[in-house]
């Protein structure tokens, strides 16, 4: 008798294909990163966690089962990361696995947000993206690797004052686009996870918001539900495992894909009916930053910012 190609496919396959590795995950003190990186660590990888809360970062590295270090160092920074690079291959080998998962989000309209807090946005979930990548192809290269771009279901239809975030989300599913055709000569797989209500730090008082607090409250019943960090973190790593093109949490987004030509003027209908009930109110609120995660980045640059530089 004679095996079926699938079944021959899945005897050569490894058991454990992640065991042994080594995964790089940015923002990794908090929520989504740190949920991640444990999941990655009890699937037998070795994990270094980057992000700018060193303690956290510690406390999170502490809890892991498997090998890990901690990296405190700005992403936007890329001489922090190309030492951040350096130190990982030398302490647990080349990365087969980097997962872009750093980003902040400010909510507030966009001529009430504070020029640099908006760029910091951009900066941080866009370019930091870039950064992460131009640090590590060439581990990733060396080991035929895998980068996950970590985009959101913002990028399906943008919504008002949540301009930065939207558009960086956006800006980030681009990049990682292109980069795919690029690095796949190099033998380098390239995957973009869209997520959608996630219970970190930046839902904390949604209800507060009237764009957000509208836009879950216009969807469907399933669509509303707020998935936990460790869910989501078990959808990631099996997109991991499986070196997916695209990763959805939960899995149903992948039958929107065909749906958002749909969905911006979706969007602007609901938002657009919610801002003019509420216009003063919403419209005089100063931007702000969402989440503890990203006020420690925020108030992390502001300091850095501040610090007097010494005379080469």
């Amino acid at each position: 008798m004679r095996a079926s190609p699938d079944s021959r496919r899945a005897l050569s396959a490894p058991a454990h294909p992640l065991r042994g590795r080594v995964a790089v995950v940015t923002g990794a003190a908090r929520g989504i990163g740190e949920a991640l990186a444990r999941s990655l660590s009890d699937a037998g990888m070795q994990v270094a966690l980057l992000g700018r809360e060193r303690a956290t970062l510690l406390k999170t590295a502490a809890s892991l089962p498997g090998p890990s270090i901690c990296v405190e160092c700005d992403i936007t920074d890329r001489a922090a990361l190309a030492d951040a690079a350096r130190r990982v291959e030398a302490e647990l080998g080349p990365a087969s696995v980097v997962v872009a998962n750093a980003g902040i989000a400010v909510s507030g309209p966009f001529d009430r947000t504070a020029a640099e807090l908006w760029q910091r946005v951009v900066d941080v979930n866009l370019t930091g993206s870039a950064n992460t990548a131009r640090a590590f192809l060439p581990q990733l290269a060396t080991t035929r690797g895998y980068f996950l771009q970590i985009a959101s279901t913002a990028a399906f239809g943008a919504a008002p004052m949540m301009s930065a975030y939207c558009a960086s989300k956006a800006g980030a599913e681009s990049f990682a686009l292109s980069l795919r055709g690029e690095v796949e000569p190099d033998g380098i797989q390239v995957g973009i996870a869209y997520l959608h209500w996630t219970g970190t730090d930046m839902l904390t008082g949604i209800d507060d918001d009237p764009v957000l607090e509208a836009l879950r409250r216009n969807q469907p019943r399933p669509a509303r539900r707020v998935h936990s960090v460790d869910q989501v973190a078990q959808w990631l790593t099996r997109g991991i495992t499986r070196r997916s093109r695209h990763i959805y949490a939960p899995p149903w987004l992948r039958w929107c894909q065909p749906l958002r030509p749909l969905f911006p003027a979706l969007v602007a209908r609901i938002t657009r009916r919610e801002l003019r009930a509420r216009s003063g109110e919403a419209m005089s609120s100063r931007g702000e930053v969402l989440g503890a995660g990203g006020q420690a980045d925020w108030n992390s640059y502001r300091a850095s910012r501040s610090a007097p530089r010494s005379d080469p």
